[in-house]
């Protein structure tokens, strides 16, 4: 089952790479600052580093531990026994769900923004920015990943789909795609769509600490952190980290020291 759920998230993630790619060279939505293949080398290869890492720290990865969870009738899913199709469809919202309050966190402990900042970084925003997740980041939500996994008893059917969209709709909202006026408002009323997720990825901290959501639109709009749009508008938009503006961000060694010497300024939510 690992090896088929490997095999399926390549797949799933090759398709939506080749798609997007094609997409934003065809239709961008804003300006580029920097050149694609400067920032795209360093984001792709962190990206490969990460899932290098991940394979040697977690010997067993969530649709793995779906699998054990069942088997052991750990979880809330598993122990009220919810018929397969329902039980999926619940175990993919509260996976989500999770995520949405994993990303709040990130933006809220000053020692973990250290860690997620490092996204925040990139000079400019499109679907390699879906990727660019410092080591430390990915262990650390992978812990949680896992943890949930076991404590919602969450289907192995569901982890692996819930792990596709994630990989697939990350990759989405963080592209420079256009989209029309009127399909974004479609879209956004379920999934976050690039405009919504470009306003997070803005340099001002209200900007910043709004949307949230990777997967789902809901959340931002049911718990209040929503932001329908960045005050300057998405073609005035600063991307970015107000303290860290230098075109040395976007190296890969600075990449995976910027939690360890950077400033933070007043970014993270308790200021």
């Amino acid at each position: 089952m690992d090896f088929d759920a490997s095999v399926v998230r390549l797949i799933a993630f090759s398709g939506a790479l080749v798609i997007l790619s094609g997409w934003e060279y065809l239709s961008p939505r804003i300006d580029r600052n920097f050149p694609r293949k400067t920032r795209w080398f360093n984001n792709y290869i962190l990206a490969l580093l990460d899932i290098g890492i991940l394979r040697i720290v977690f010997p067993i990865l969530p649709v793995g531990i779906a699998l054990l969870a069942a088997e052991k009738g750990w979880g809330l899913l598993n122990i009220l026994n919810i018929p397969a199709v329902p039980s999926i469809i619940i175990g993919v919202i509260l996976l989500d769900f999770v995520i949405y309050i994993q990303h709040i966190m990130f933006h809220s402990i000053p020692i973990f923004w250290r860690v997620h900042m490092m996204h925040h970084t990139d000079l400019d925003l499109d679907l390699s920015s879906g990727l660019r997740f410092h080591p430390i980041e990915h262990i650390l939500s992978m812990i949680i990943k896992i943890s949930a996994v076991v404590l919602i008893g969450a289907p192995a059917l569901a982890v692996l789909i819930f792990e596709i969209a994630l990989n697939a709709v990350s990759m989405f909202n963080h592209s420079n795609i256009y989209l029309p006026v009127w399909l974004d408002r479609i879209i956004r009323a379920v999934i976050v769509t690039p405009d919504m997720h470009r306003t997070h990825h803005s340099v001002k901290i209200r900007e910043t600490n709004s949307n949230f959501g990777f997967n789902l639109s809901w959340w931002d709009r049911l718990l209040g952190t929503y932001k329908e749009k960045p005050d300057s508008g998405h073609e005035n938009i600063k991307i970015g980290h107000a303290l860290h503006r230098e075109e040395e961000v976007l190296s890969l060694k600075n990449m995976l020291l910027i939690p360890f010497k950077g400033k933070i300024g007043k970014y993270p939510i308790n200021h």
